[in-house]
């Protein structure tokens, strides 16, 4: 298929599988499978995101998201909370400040 013509998916799941260790890659990829739709894509790439990332403060943010919007709160309690465990260590407090508000939304 000539490159213009693959989806912006495709041309992600290329890049994540050709730098496996590229954190942005794989974020993105979350993202736009979140987009198009596809949570268990989604869900999977945020998992993977997190194991081989887990200081990537913004993949908890949107994991979280994600899991609210498909009414998991549970598990978006879970991610949410960790996100912010993560945020205060790396210092970043405008991300942990969004998911306290977003913790506190599903509460």
């Amino acid at each position: 298929m000539p490159q213009s013509q693959k989806t912006r998916r495709q041309m992600l799941e290329e890049f994540a599988a050709a730098n496996p260790n590229d954190a942005f890659a794989r974020y993105g990829l979350a993202l736009e499978c979140s987009k198009s739709g596809d949570h268990s894509a989604a869900i999977e790439h945020f998992r993977q995101l997190i194991a081989a990332h887990p200081d990537y403060v913004a993949g908890y943010f949107h994991y979280g998201q994600l899991l609210a919007r498909l009414a998991r709160t549970e598990e978006a309690r879970q991610v949410l909370s960790a996100g912010i465990v993560v945020a205060r260590r790396v210092g970043d407090q405008h991300a942990g400040s969004e998911m306290e508000a977003a913790l506190a939304e599903l509460s």
